[in-house]
């Protein structure tokens, strides 16, 4: 009896999960050009008054899903951008997976967004700024890493890291301000 594995089945089997970080311009234009929409959606988040990450699913060439953070207006703590975007996705290809899709995400994911990009299959996340508290890419714990995940991605982070990084300081420099604001008035 044979015990011959069919490796392209099994993509447990394969190479673990690389991670790359590169300037800007070691992307091409298309990396470039999708990410920029995902800036757009992380500026529509912030002046929806949410934490400004956005993301866009993509597979050949086309978006297939987007989205932006939006726990505080709709009341659920798992709407981050990927997670709206791979809803999305999902729903409208009729599939769970999406093999073969691009994620490009303003910001590294958390260690849920990590869990749906594995659970999706999506092959290569694209992210721009690091996310020092809870991102589990490079950040942290290097989940992507880990060998009891069945599906290995290629990740690329750096893309507009400096803009996605901006964005997020501005709007919690605000948020900040805002808050000290309302305790002054407050007090009178």
């Amino acid at each position: 009896m044979s015990s011959f594995i069919n490796t392209s089945k099994n993509n447990h089997l394969k190479n673990p999960s690389q991670v790359i970080i590169k300037p800007d311009d070691a992307f091409d234009e298309k990396d470039h050009d999708f990410m920029n929409i995902a800036l757009d959606l992380a500026r529509q988040g912030a002046r929806s008054g949410e934490v400004p990450v956005g993301a866009v699913l993509v597979y050949d060439n086309q978006i297939i899903a987007q989205g932006f953070n939006c726990p505080i207006s709709t009341c659920d703590a798992t709407a981050h951008a990927e997670m709206v975007a791979i809803r999305r996705a999902c729903e409208s290809l009729d599939n769970y997976r999406l093999m073969g899709a691009t994620l490009y995400v303003t910001l590294e994911p958390c260690t849920m967004c990590l869990g749906a990009i594995v659970h999706s299959r999506i092959n290569r996340v694209v992210f721009g700024a690091s996310e020092p508290k809870s991102g589990v890419i490079i950040s942290q714990e290097k989940l992507n890493e880990k060998s009891y995940f069945n599906h290995s991605l290629l990740v690329e982070g750096g893309l507009f890291a400096e803009q996605s990084k901006a964005l997020l300081q501005a709007f919690f420099k605000e948020r900040r301000q805002s808050k000290k604001s309302i305790g002054k008035q407050n007090s009178l």
